[in-house]
């Protein structure tokens, strides 16, 4: 960005836009500028090298879609109209996470413009420094332009779904959900939930609207091996619904897009775990009940660990990598009237839980705590942070984001 650039010139707030999915908001401004990346579509692979490039505003189906036409995939996240960029700057946390890390460890290099209207080529051979930076923290220091990903073959149907008891059973099922994550293969992900029954009619009567346990899996190997490490989970009881079975890795990828669709209200907080005690699991039930009724509320706990400690704690700006488990509180609804109380819910939710909490945060998730960034990466990386920050955007002009400021 030109220092003759209008927003430079005039001061104004840069806000840029890639997929629009900015928990906080940060992908738009009043009285300021908006960059909108969304012409910059596309994804192409090169299935000899198992790499993939992506423009600045492509979406996640993008890069799916491009890598599973011959055979590969990039490990991302779960909905996709996602923007590649937001993601992988930030971290990008999915279901082949234990298998083939976060989306950041597979970013082989980024091309930014930076706040002096330069372009930057950005990997571990050039500027590596910055590419330790961007790898966690990237939105504070330029324009993602361009993304070079390390690709892994996936050319067979993966094991998905989702077993739900009722909620009374919720301890029990926490316990497997844990002794499954720390015995099973790397290809296993693993997700637990406590939520409302909804919708409805898809559950037996006296089910619908209550607060259940459930489980997800995701197994990315051969479905016969897929059966064998799901056989305890299977033989847990029958559940109250189900629907673990292969199904193409494409289709997984885009269950969750209508939930999360443009329109709806959203607000979460989240924290890596160490581990997930008997009574976080009791706190979590309780607070279920308490869900605004018109919302849709859950707490959901995800398998880490396996790929993504494999990579050094200082490698990248990412904090998080020794955790068992990411641990988020989330909720949706349509009627403005309910934003106080679903918000509150989280809030309070989060609390009561928080002394559980590791160090660290996943700054993608992270909704109020930009003014204080060193909570999300600790105070040796924010230190860190700060240096190549004002090495790169010393003015701050990009700002809207979890701010590193110089």
């Amino acid at each position: 960005m030109s220092s003759r650039s209008p927003a430079r010139v005039r001061h104004l707030l840069v806000a840029v836009r890639g997929g629009g999915h900015s928990i906080p908001g940060f992908s738009t401004c009043d009285d300021g500028i908006v960059i909108d990346l969304s012409r910059m579509r596309g994804a192409t692979v090169d299935a000899e090298r198992r790499t993939a490039v992506c423009a600045g505003g492509a979406l996640l189906s993008e890069l799916d879609d491009a890598a599973q036409s011959v055979g590969l995939v990039c490990p991302v996240g779960v909905v996709s109209h996602t923007g590649v960029a937001g993601l992988t700057l930030g971290g990008g946390m999915g279901r082949l996470q234990r298998k083939f890390g976060l989306t950041l460890d597979n970013l082989r290099a980024v091309e930014l413009v930076t706040a002096d209207g330069g372009i930057v080529r950005v990997s571990a051979e050039e500027n590596p420094d910055l590419f330790r930076g961007v790898r966690g923290a990237g939105s504070n220091f330029g324009i993602a332009v361009s993304f070079e990903y390390a690709l892994h073959p996936l050319g067979h149907p993966v094991t998905h779904g989702t077993v739900v008891h009722p909620i009374e059973r919720a301890g029990e099922l926490a316990q497997l959900f844990v002794q499954m994550a720390e015995t099973g293969p790397d290809e296993l992900w693993l997700g637990f939930y406590i939520r409302l029954a909804l919708p409805v009619e898809s559950f037996p009567p006296g089910i619908g609207s209550r607060p259940v346990a459930a489980v997800s899996v995701l197994h990315c190997g051969q479905p016969r091996e897929a059966e064998r490490d799901l056989a305890r989970l299977r033989a847990f009881g029958p559940p109250v619904a189900g629907s673990i079975e292969p199904k193409p890795h494409l289709a997984t990828q885009r269950l969750g897009d209508e939930a999360a669709a443009w329109g709806h209200r959203f607000y979460m907080k989240s924290a890596f775990l160490h581990s997930l005690p008997e009574e976080l699991v009791d706190q979590a039930a309780g607070h279920a009940h308490g869900i605004p009724q018109g919302a849709e509320g859950e707490f959901g706990f995800w398998a880490a660990g396996r790929a993504i400690a494999q990579v050094p704690e200082d490698a990248t700006a990412f904090t998080g990598r020794t955790a068992a488990y990411w641990m988020g509180a989330e909720i949706n609804w349509d009627d403005p009237m309910l934003d106080g109380p679903c918000r509150e819910w989280a809030r309070v939710g989060m609390a009561d839980v928080g002394r559980f909490a590791a160090q660290g945060r996943y700054v993608n998730d992270v909704a109020e705590s930009h003014r204080d960034a060193r909570s999300i990466y600790g105070e040796g990386k924010y230190e860190r942070l700060i240096g190549l920050k004002r090495a790169w955007d010393p003015d701050n002009v990009f700002r809207l984001n979890q701010n590193i400021r110089p």
